[in-house]
């Protein structure tokens, strides 16, 4: 949540500013502001809201300044308005924040004693008051060293000083940040994504460091105050140009897209000469691992979860999934034995890289299933499968959850392999129908009529449901997720034979649930669990897989045939159909479906 960016140049900086906040408004969407230093003075200017609403502001066109930084907002503490808003400044120093100071209260207070006057309800004010405390008596690389030690919890800064013109200083606990390096300019960004229309070397900064960014160099610290040296990483070059084309929202092109995330997954992974799979550089021998644990957030835990049935199915492996941010708080006893895998789209999820760091310490094996190479997770993990998927605009992720499911299924069928779970007729076949499969997600991407005729029922319903058993019961989970993001609908998701054992009580006249049954080797049990909610008399939207054989039902309100497949694999096609639900329930109530409300993409705070 929240992004930062800073730009230190010879040239006026406002309208890059401005561009690359665009680009990071998928942290955070409720305010914006901007920070110049020009004629001696901090000048801030600040919206509630969009970035569009910061670029119309005439004093922000006429802005001037060499030196600035910029911030979107996902608000932690104090209301999304204009006052709360980042920047936040004193007379002598401006700070943008990422992240949550835990303390503040109790700094506060301190500094109130001191003299010092608030504005805002925010915890990031703090963090000003401190700098120009100990800039009374401390020079810059004293005062932020001091003032980091005071802080408990994560933070991203970028900060600017009306003394001293010619610097940026950036600082990382917790949350990332990103340097940038360009001719006669250097820059400071939450992530390479916003640097990388500037820049392609990057430098990232580890827990407890900071930076002192100058337009000619920058000067590396350790939290003691050292200087340090960092190492230059250049990207690709070729900066990613996505929008939207044709589509209303970036939601609907991503939806479309999921066939080309699985053909360029399964060419990156499915070595097709040898009919194998093209994971070769596993850092450990196959007798080192005995265990595996998936770990994930939100989406990612239900990739997870999907995961878990491919893993017991194909593997001899035991397996354990867990809510990243239930993971650190627990006493776990961690085994050498084990493989602790971290699922995350932008791989900066904070619970999950909190977990990730958890592992490390213990000394464990750990693995990233990520769609940013670059990320933290990808960095700091020892094995990295990427997704490749490209860049995912939308909030509520659907192509880099195809994309996640798919790299852990072919995990699983590598580690089913190795172990001689699977023989190699089984894999052979496996391996076919995986290269089948971005063709059966074209055709099943056409079943969009029905779909829209009823995603009215699920917008006027005070709640609904999602059922399914097995493999299903992870993609009702997801259905649901989707349906709450994006239509703020209650729904939720259960396994179909959990229904008697409470959630029957909430079934009423017309209430729709959605029940995943596909014809599987639970499908007999999916059908009967279904007709115990029918004679409650809900209205059963049934999604299963095109068959011969007639569904052995009466009474189903409608019903969407997903194409087939081996039972492996229908979860990708029975998501389809969940992801345009949620869509059209939203479209219909005229709802922002790429940036729903209180959401941000990339969870970088606890």
């Amino acid at each position: 949540m929240c992004g930062i960016i800073g730009i230190n140049s010879s040239k006026p900086v406002s309208a890059t500013i401005i561009n690359s906040l665009k680009k990071l408004e998928y942290r955070g969407y409720d305010s914006a502001g901007i920070a110049t230093l020009s004629s001696g003075l901090i000048n801030e200017i600040k919206s509630e809201g969009r970035v569009d609403n910061l670029e119309k502001n005439s004093l922000v066109q006429s802005m001037e300044g060499t030196i600035g930084i910029g911030h979107v907002r996902w608000a932690t503490h104090g209301s999304p308005n204009s006052i709360n808003a980042h920047p936040h400044s004193s007379q002598n120093v401006s700070v943008v924040h990422n992240g949550i100071i835990e303390n503040s209260t109790l700094l506060k207070k301190f500094l109130v004693s001191k003299g010092h006057k608030f504005k805002s309800q925010t915890d990031t004010e703090v963090i000003v008051h401190l700098i120009t405390e100990h800039l009374k008596t401390e020079n810059i690389v004293n005062s932020i060293k001091k003032t980091l030690k005071a802080l408990h919890g994560s933070f991203a800064l970028g900060i600017l000083f009306k003394d001293e013109p010619d610097l940026i200083v950036g600082a990382r606990r917790g949350s990332p940040l990103a340097v940038g390096y360009g001719p006669s300019e250097n820059y400071l960004g939450s992530d390479s994504y916003a640097l990388k229309s500037m820049t392609n070397k990057i430098t990232y900064l580890n827990d407890g460091e900071f930076c002192i960014i100058k337009k000619d160099h920058v000067e590396f610290f350790n939290e003691d105050g050292t200087k340090i040296n960092k190492k230059v990483l250049e990207l690709s070059s070729e900066e990613e140009k996505y929008d939207k084309g044709d589509y209303k929202h970036f939601m609907a092109k991503e939806i479309e897209e999921q066939p080309i995330t699985l053909k360029n997954g399964i060419k990156e992974y499915v070595d097709s000469a040898n009919n194998n799979i093209n994971i070769y550089n596993i850092p450990w021998k196959k007798n080192e691992i005995n265990s595996i644990t998936l770990i994930g957030c939100g989406t990612a835990y239900h990739s997870c979860l999907m995961a878990k049935y491919w893993f017991e199915e194909l593997t001899s492996l035991d397996v354990n999934v867990d809510i990243a941010s239930e993971f650190r708080y627990r006493k776990n006893r961690f085994k050498r034995d084990s493989l602790y895998v971290f699922v995350s789209q932008s791989g900066e999820t904070a619970d999950t890289y909190a977990a990730l760091d958890l592992c490390n310490k213990n000394g464990m094996k750990t693995c990233a299933v990520v769609n940013v190479i670059e990320s933290s997770i990808a960095r700091d993990s020892e094995f990295v499968l990427p997704i490749h998927c490209g860049t995912e605009i939308g909030v509520a992720s659907t192509k880099a959850f195809l994309g996640q499911i798919l790299i852990l299924y072919i995990l699983a069928l590598k580690f089913g392999s190795l172990r001689s779970d699977l023989d190699k007729e089984k894999l052979s076949a496996k391996l076919s129908d995986l290269k089948n499969l971005p063709k059966l997600v074209e055709q099943t991407l056409l079943t969009d009529n029905k779909i829209q005729n009823v995603s009215s029922t699920f917008n006027e319903a005070k709640g609904s449901m999602f059922l399914g058993r097995g493999f299903s019961y992870p993609i009702a989970l997801e259905g649901a997720l989707k349906l709450k993001e994006l239509s703020y609908v209650h729904a939720e998701g259960y396994p179909a034979g959990e229904m008697k054992h409470g959630p029957l009580a909430l079934i009423e006249e017309g209430m729709p649930v959605v029940v995943l049954a596909p014809r599987d080797n639970y499908y007999k049990k999916t059908i009967s669990n279904m007709q115990e909610v029918i004679a409650r008399g809900a209205k059963v939207l049934l999604i299963t897989n095109k068959s011969t054989n007639e569904i052995v039902s009466e009474n189903i309100w409608e019903t969407i045939e997903v194409e087939s497949t081996n039972q492996d694999l229908l979860p990708f096609l029975l998501t389809i159909p969940l992801q345009k639900l949620a869509y059209y329930a939203a479209l219909k109530k005229g709802f922002d479906i790429d940036k729903p409300r209180n959401l941000a993409k990339s969870v970088t705070v606890e």
